[in-house]
């Protein structure tokens, strides 16, 4: 006989809470499309140099297929200790202030569980990259959106922020160059910034994971101004500028205390960063500048072709300065960005993502990413021109 008891729900409410990422709906749809050109997925369209994939697989003959340090490799720790004072101006023990984590996602999330107590309020700016908001509601955060426009380059301005903050305010989160708009911030407002920090002592949560992909100005880390290393985690890894993101590699620098804080969460969840993926690390770095200079002029070029044909389709987009993506606005077509991706994809075979993926203020803009080849790009770029010149007949 069957119970026909109704049962309580056992997933938590804090969980039950949290929407799908729109990106992962959108291309459980893509997925199902033969012939798509994506120009979605926020990853290189192209494989790892070499050299790295050739350090994983000889660390996997030699037989290293065991756990690491908590911290992770000492010759990786030693390594990223080297290469964020070379690019960043910054100066971390690697014996105890950088944390090895599984790609920036996870150094993003310890550093967020680290410092929130229930209640406390996070800032972050929109659009933004999709795990900031649910992460702060997993921690029990409240996470508190500041928006930004293309009137402002999608730069952040500092009133927004000082009108955000309270006395639950316990850090922020900025995320320069930016997914999905390519916004960089300006130096004076990276200054802004930091003296509202130290006014009214909250921490940065710095994402650079697209640092090195920083077009038309030098990247400068807030945590290299002064007072502030002190008060910032700055997050990076290897997923966008030496295309490894399968290989789930990223790390975080921080005051001791704010490491070890996030080595307790680590050792109980990861444990440590996959072994092979240390030893594919500690190859990328040996060749910072062969590599990533070569991808950052494949990226440059893809960027100044996309832009340009975007304004040829009266397509209005602000130039992206860093990362991979363009967020053109399509608001005047008289869709909702989800819609216009999902008849783009059904009548084009040619995938972007909506803007709303990325917050309310998204709505009217899509990403494209032009981390691909130059001969998909133009083919996706011939197919939306068709589609957006029936659009606006229709």
């Amino acid at each position: 006989m069957s119970d026909s008891r109704s049962h309580r729900s056992f997933v938590s409410q804090n969980v039950a809470a949290i929407p799908r990422s729109g990106i992962r709906d959108f291309f459980d749809i893509v997925s199902t499309t033969k012939g798509a050109i994506s120009l979605g997925v926020g990853e290189p369209g192209f494989a790892a140099p070499w050299h790295i994939r050739d350090a994983s697989i000889y660390s996997l003959e030699k037989g290293a297929t065991g756990y690491t340090s908590n911290l992770g490799l000492a010759e990786l720790r030693n390594g990223i200790a080297r290469y964020v004072e070379d690019a960043f101006d910054l100066s971390y023990d690697p014996q105890s202030e950088i944390l090895i984590t599984t790609g920036v996602s996870e150094g993003l999330d310890l550093a967020i569980r680290a410092i929130v107590d229930p209640g406390d309020e996070i800032i972050f700016h929109e659009p933004s990259y999709v795990s900031y908001r649910p992460v702060i509601q997993l921690a029990n955060g409240i996470p508190v959106a500041v928006e930004t426009d293309e009137k402002g380059e999608f730069e952040i301005t500092l009133p927004a922020i000082a009108e955000k903050i309270t006395e639950r305010t316990k850090a922020l989160i900025l995320s320069y160059p930016n997914n999905p708009t390519g916004a960089t911030l300006s130096p004076s407002i990276l200054e802004g910034v930091a003296n509202l920090a130290r006014e009214h002592d909250f921490l940065v949560i710095s994402d650079e994971i697209y640092a090195e992909l920083t077009y038309d100005q030098q990247h400068v880390s807030i945590a290299s101004l002064p007072g502030m290393k002190d008060r910032t985690l700055f997050l990076h890894g290897f997923s966008k500028a030496w295309a490894m993101t399968g290989f789930r590699i990223g790390y975080c620098c921080a005051p001791q205390v704010l490491t070890h804080a996030m080595m307790s969460i680590h050792q109980y969840t990861m444990l440590c960063a996959p072994i092979l993926s240390q030893a594919a690390a500690i190859a990328a770095l040996r060749r910072v500048d062969l590599d990533v200079p070569e991808m950052k002029k494949l990226y440059r070029r893809n960027r100044n072709f996309l832009i340009h044909s975007l304004a040829e389709m009266n397509l209005p987009c602000v130039q992206p300065k860093g990362a991979f993506y363009a967020f053109p606005f399509i608001g005047d077509l008289g869709v909702t960005s989800e819609q216009f991706a999902l008849d783009l994809l059904r009548e084009q075979k040619v995938a972007v993502v909506p803007g709303t993926a990325f917050g309310d203020c998204g709505e009217g803009y899509i990403r494209c990413s032009y981390a691909t080849s130059l001969k998909d790009l133009k083919e996706a770029v011939l197919r939306m021109a068709q589609f957006v010149a029936k659009a606006k007949k229709d």
